[in-house]
């Protein structure tokens, strides 16, 4: 049985390990350069481990590896279900004009693509020294550098602490980190049937690491409030920042000025279903990828795992991972050997709801005036957007241009679609990534690899806990 994996984050990974462990001959496919995904973003020779949250969790999966055939800087550009299950990638870096085409076949697909940074566009977000918190945190993690000399952070969800102390430890000053969230809606969330997290009690653990880094550098951790403009001319000189009301508007006269030359922004993250839309798999009502207690969708065959199914973190991302490649390998839950990873996601997914105390709220959209730039791409401001606001989703983009560039709507999206407050399908798209048509013309796609040659039997699904 060949199962193939799309992505190799640490669901991915984790899928790999269990499906492998499982005797299925496994296939793992990732655009990245290196396995690892966004949180396990490195560099072989400059990456600082202690940067890295369960890094030995890390390096045992990784070695699980030489059972599986793995392809990195695989972009799977179509993934088709008429007949069987196969996915269409190109492999090779994205500016390579040589890059090689390659079909997979498989008896079963699990999808474990992940998330990306989600940001609210706001004045002058366009300035350079302006960058996602989860890029300003893979410069510091994977690289050893730092965005600007002194950034600020801000954004909501506990991510914004970990990018704090990412830029620190690497060498930079972090003038201030800023969560929208306002203090009772906190304590609220997160005091809420406080036994409930108490199978997650190394998450208090990590908790107070983030918090003694900010104590350790006199970082100053201010909730309730949010970058509402960014000012300079040739890069980023000072923001201002603003006190929210409970909906995130700006409160009036409650505003001050910081001095700062890089600002690192993170609103929580947008799950990449593009893969698991073109696979036909049904969303749940807050847009993601539904699934049982097997990780299985609602597409035969078809698996899901971590943050495209609920954004609950790189713990809860594993536990699904190892339950999908079990399960996609044939396993059944009753097995013993998983059961570690199924105790696991029950006490992951009690910690994943508390994260929903970091939901965007509408109030947002009064930071904006109307010649803010919503999509970067192509410098569409809010005002454009506002003038087709009734057209539909398809005349919307030919007039505007909004979500028409490189990134294909991947980054204004989101905010488009709560501006206008209607989906616009900015990821259901017939081409998954970017592919010269060149390559589309020139398609002589190899078979998929086959069986990895070591027969030694792989771990136990459950040894990734």
């Amino acid at each position: 049985m060949r199962v193939v994996i799309l992505g190799a984050g640490p669901a991915g990974l984790a899928a790999a390990q269990a499906a492998s462990a499982q005797g299925a001959e496994v296939v793992l496919l990732d655009e990245g350069e290196r396995v690892g995904g966004q949180f396990w973003r490195h560099h072989d020779t400059l990456t600082d481990s202690g940067l890295h949250h369960r890094w030995r969790a890390f390096e045992r999966l990784r070695g699980a590896l030489d059972r599986v055939s793995v392809h990195t800087s695989a972009s799977v550009w179509r993934v088709e279900r008429d007949d069987g299950i196969r996915l269409h990638a190109v492999v090779g870096e994205a500016d390579d004009t040589a890059r090689q085409a390659l079909l997979v076949e498989a008896d079963a697909l699990v999808i474990a693509t992940g998330a990306h940074d989600r940001v609210l566009p706001v004045p002058g977000w366009t300035l350079p020294g302006v960058t996602t918190a989860g890029a300003a945190q893979a410069l510091a993690m994977r690289d050893g550098v730092v965005l600007s000399r002194r950034t600020v952070v801000a954004g909501a969800g506990p991510f914004l602490l970990p990018v704090a102390r990412s830029i620190a430890r690497a060498g930079g000053a972090v003038a201030e980190v800023l969560e929208a969230v306002r203090p009772a809606a906190l304590v609220r969330g997160w005091g809420r049937a406080p036994w409930r997290l108490a199978g997650v009690a190394p998450k208090a653990v990590e908790l107070g690491v983030y918090a003694a880094s900010l104590a350790r550098h006199g970082t100053r951790f201010t909730p309730g409030h949010a970058v509402t403009r960014i000012h300079g001319t040739g890069g980023v000189e000072a923001v201002t920042v603003q006190r929210l009301d409970t909906q995130w508007r700006p409160v009036a006269g409650a505003e001050r000025t910081v001095e700062c030359d890089g600002v690192a922004l993170g609103y929580g993250f947008t799950p990449r279903l593009e893969a698991a839309l073109q696979a036909g798999c049904a969303l749940t009502a807050d847009r993601f990828v539904e699934v049982d207690t097997r990780q299985a969708t609602s597409v035969p065959g078809v698996y899901a795992a971590g943050e495209v199914t609920g954004i609950g973190g790189a713990d809860l991302a594993l536990a699904e991972g190892a339950v999908a490649g079990f399960a996609a390998a044939g396993g059944g839950l009753a097995d013993p050997r998983i059961r570690g990873p199924l105790a696991a996601r029950a006490r992951m997914r009690a910690f994943a709801v508390r994260l929903r105390t970091h939901e965007i709220r509408p109030g947002w959209t009064d930071w904006l005036d109307d010649d803010t730039i919503v999509c970067r791409c192509e410098s569409v401001p809010r005002s454009r957007i506002d003038a087709y606001a009734h057209a539909s989703p398809r005349g919307l983009r030919l007039a505007s241009r909004v979500g028409l560039g490189a990134c294909q709507g991947r980054t204004c999206g989101p905010a488009v679609e709560a501006l206008l407050e209607r989906e616009l399908g900015f990821d259901r798209r017939p081409v998954l990534s970017s592919v010269r048509i060149g390559e589309l013309a020139a398609l002589r796609p190899s078979s998929a690899p086959v069986r990895a040659a070591n027969p030694d039997p792989a771990p136990n699904p459950e040894e990734q806990q």
